[in-house]
């Protein structure tokens, strides 16, 4: 797998697992609730997607045979990029109206 490649399937991933708290009511999208999903469990959902992610990004660095060290920069910036591209599953969940059930 070429580094450009794996670079957009790690953005890619971000993408949807940034966006997976908010659009989905089950816990990690696998285990169903008794009740409604909150704003505090959907951010540590986030944050345990954060890690998941990076793990995988750490994975395709490690088999492309370059792992560079990291600075506390590199995670405050990648955090802030995954929150940024969780933003249209917040608009999406607490920001518009949604049509009751009937």
């Amino acid at each position: 797998m070429s580094q450009t490649l794996a670079v957009w399937l790690v953005l890619l991933l971000a993408l949807v697992a940034a966006n997976l708290p908010f659009v989905s009511q089950r816990l990690m999208a696998v285990l169903l609730l008794n009740s409604p999903k909150g704003l505090g469990l959907r951010l540590a959902e986030l944050l345990v997607f954060y890690l998941l992610v990076g793990g995988f990004g750490l994975v395709l660095e490690w088999r492309a045979g370059q792992i560079a060290p990291q600075g506390w920069e590199f995670y405050a910036i990648s955090l802030a990029l995954f929150l940024t591209l969780s933003f249209p599953g917040f608009i999406y969940r607490y920001l518009l109206k949604h049509q009751p059930s009937e």
